[in-house]
């Protein structure tokens, strides 16, 4: 037999409730991955134990996954180098001249999460350090600013072309049982995904409203109106004290605003160059015949981010030493530094790649076969096909939020949902293009609700940051910025079920701004007195 029946459940099931209960990632995935190996090995340990030690190795070994793996590692190298050049700093003061209003700088602090989309960390550590002195300066409050470098950090990451979170999310869908039947590259699914990551989408949608509106509901409009009154950026008595005033490096010296822009177009330009590159080099004749569009469909997506973050990580070192802005050991230190800080990202990484392998492949190959036993499963009942994109969405929202991490929210749900939803649709007698649509609404589901666990749980790793970097309190940030988390989810939740009915990204899309536009304004919308709408919360509109 080819998997282990209803045996497969438990890597899985005791991989969610140990990140639960233990709010630790690592040690929860290490043993759904342990379980999985010993119910392989028949329950004999040593064999369970010779098992996983050979997964982890050639799962790392991996032709594709080494490239990820070093392309994260060295992607946190390049974001040390821009950190200790002091390059974001260069650029907001450049900035500050044309910041005029409370208005205009929400606005830019939103651009400048849009623009710097490679990591989540780099995002909330660099728009912050860039940002704080010019908003505090337009009497904003801290919460806002924390709530816009939240917003701005995982929603970006994720639908984003080059970043490291969407390295992750490719690996895992590209080790997925089944994903070969559909005929496309892992990038071209992720790029299908997009409209259907509602929840990302409208997180950005929602900080550009806030933005411009100046509108704010729940406790963000009481700690707005203090801040927009004169009184206090942030509520020390309420919330306590805010973390230090995280700042760049001030070891660089004569940094310009260019300096920010050079080596994030580099990168940029880079990879896009690389990606139809990779085809080309791939063919047997050597020579570029195919077209250009073809070229780009066909890449090795590995090859081409791998390829892209050494020329890009060379030229910014090169460039910064050329500049006189650091030197050899400066810049060699800022490297190494910001590998060190993807250490536990890169174990993550390693850690949902195993346990993608145990869940997923049948038994001659190492794993417990979990797709299998579903697709028989689904093929004797008659499950709502329509239902299952809320489910995963519903299940990623709380593991996500209980563990704070997307990742390993990833690494746990994507091998298990792109197969079941596959099974499901050719059970059901889908066309391939109809199949190709529930798995893509059903994976992006699983990132909607990862990424907003991300951005709303207190114990996950960029909201912290964002704290930090915003310079307000954790507690204050955690309850500002949850009633806008929660009003997106909702939204992002309807239109994920009208896409399981419809199997249409515009569907869905249009489904959530329906609630979305209107919701937004009802429940930022005072009344003539200015009394809250309902009680326990109050409603402001905020002056520019």
């Amino acid at each position: 037999m080819e998997h282990a029946a209803y045996l497969g459940f438990i890597p899985p099931f005791l991989a969610i409730t140990l990140v639960l209960v233990t709010k630790d990632v690592i040690f929860s995935v290490f043993l759904g991955i342990a379980s999985g190996a010993l119910i392989h090995a028949g329950g004999d340990p040593f064999a369970a134990l010779i098992h996983v030690t050979d997964l982890f190795a050639d799962k790392v070994a991996d032709e594709w996954n080494i490239r990820i793996f070093l392309f994260c590692g060295l992607l946190g190298g390049l974001v040390g180098l821009l950190s200790r050049a002091g390059s974001a700093r260069a650029f907001g003061q450049w900035t500050a001249k044309f910041i005029k209003g409370r208005r205009s700088a929400q606005l830019f602090a939103w651009l400048m999460g849009i623009l710097i989309f490679i990591d989540d960390y780099f995002n909330s550590l660099a728009v912050g350090s860039v940002m704080r002195p010019i908003t505090d300066r337009r009497q904003v409050s801290r919460a806002k600013l924390a709530y816009i470098l939240d917003s701005t950090a995982a929603p970006i990451c994720i639908i984003m072309p080059i970043s490291s979170w969407v390295v992750t999310v490719i690996s895992q869908i590209r080790g997925s049982a089944g994903f070969e039947e559909l005929g496309m590259t892992e990038m071209s699914f992720f790029v299908r995904l997009i409209p259907y990551n509602l929840y990302a989408l409208f997180a950005l949608i929602m900080v550009f409203l806030i933005s411009t509106t100046n509108r704010d509901f729940g406790p963000m409009a009481d700690s707005e109106c203090l801040a927009a009154e004169g009184i206090k950026l942030f509520n020390e008595e309420k919330y306590g004290p805010a973390p230090g005033q995280l700042e760049m490096h001030d070891d660089a010296k004569g940094a310009a605003w260019f300096d920010m822009v050079v080596p994030m177009l580099v990168l940029i330009i880079a990879c896009i160059v690389a990606f139809p590159m990779t085809t080309y080099m791939a063919a047997e004749d050597g020579a570029p015949t195919m077209a250009l569009i073809d070229a780009f469909r066909n890449a090795d997506a590995s090859k081409a981010l791998f390829y892209g973050i050494i020329f890009s990580l060379v030229v910014s070192y090169l460039y910064f030493l050329g500049r006189g802005i650091l030197g050899i050991k400066l810049a060699s230190d800022a490297i190494i530094d910001g590998v060190k800080s993807m250490v536990p990202a890169l174990a993550i990484l390693m850690l949902a790649w195993t346990i993608g392998h145990i869940i997923s492949k049948p038994m001659s190959e190492g794993g417990l076969g979990l797709p299998l036993y579903i697709d028989e499963l689904i093929r004797a009942n008659s499950f709502p096909l329509w239902f299952l994109p809320f489910c995963v969405f519903a299940i990623s929202c709380l593991i996500a939020f209980s563990t704070g991490t997307s990742w390993g929210t990833f690494g746990i749900m994507i091998p298990i949902t792109l197969p079941t939803a596959m099974s499901l649709g050719k059970a059901q007698g889908l066309d391939p293009e109809g199949i190709l649509h529930i798995a893509l609404i059903s994976v992006g589901a699983v990132l909607s609700g990862a990424v907003f666990g991300d951005h709303s749980s207190p114990i996950s790793d960029t909201t912290i940051l964002s704290s930090a970097g915003g310079g307000c309190p954790h507690l204050e940030h955690v309850s500002t910025q949850f009633p806008y988390a929660i009003f997106v989810a909702f939204c992002s939740g309807v239109g994920i079920i009208v896409g399981g009915y419809t199997l249409s990204p515009l569907a869905a899309f249009i489904a959530t701004a329906v609630i979305f536009f209107p919701g937004f304004i009802f429940i930022t919308k005072k009344d003539p007195e200015g009394n809250p709408r309902f009680s326990g919360m109050s409603w402001r509109r905020t002056k520019e």
